[in-house]
């Protein structure tokens, strides 16, 4: 009786286990046929056969979707515009013109460090970040000239003067 116990349990479990390798292995691809001329070499061979496998190889990591451009930049805050009343009313036609003023510089004030007397401005831009006290330059367009409680004033090579302030 224990043997005939053992053999229904084991070809039962054999039977099992072949079902589960069964399902979990995926079935034999076969590449499209190589045709070769007669007189070619087996190391031609070897490289016709491995480009088709690089070639299939390259098909299945290729993503089926392509990605696109999301709605918004989830790692960049926006800058909300401001409503001006001189941008509300359109230019007259016998008006002239008035040149744009150049942007601001892309530098933020991200805070103060204080050793005694002096005091050292934190000011990120240019994807880096600089500790400056009064007369350093930041970068070589611009240079700290002044550093108050409210803010830091910089001033550009060309003459020009901006203040950046905390933002809160």
């Amino acid at each position: 009786m224990n043997v005939k116990r053992i053999a229904m349990l084991s070809a039962a479990g054999a039977v099992l286990v072949a079902m589960i390798a069964g399902a979990t292995t995926s079935g034999v691809r076969r590449a499209a046929p190589i045709v070769t001329p007669p007189n070619t070499k087996a190391i031609e061979l070897q490289g016709a056969e491995l480009a088709v496998e690089v070639a299939r190889l390259r098909a299945r990591l290729r993503p089926a979707d392509q990605p696109q451009e999301p709605a918004r930049n989830l790692f960049q805050f926006s800058a909300r515009a401001s409503r001006s009343s001189a941008a509300a009313q359109p230019l007259q036609p016998d008006q002239p013109a008035v040149a744009a003023a150049p942007p601001p510089p892309p530098l933020a004030l991200i805070g103060f460090a204080a050793d005694g007397a002096a005091r050292t401005a934190i000011i990120s831009g240019f994807g880096d970040l600089f500790l400056a006290r009064e007369g350093d330059s930041i970068t070589s367009q611009y240079r700290v000239i002044r550093i108050d409680a409210d803010g830091v004033e910089l001033g550009a090579t060309d003459g020009r003067t901006f203040t950046l302030t905390l933002q809160k």
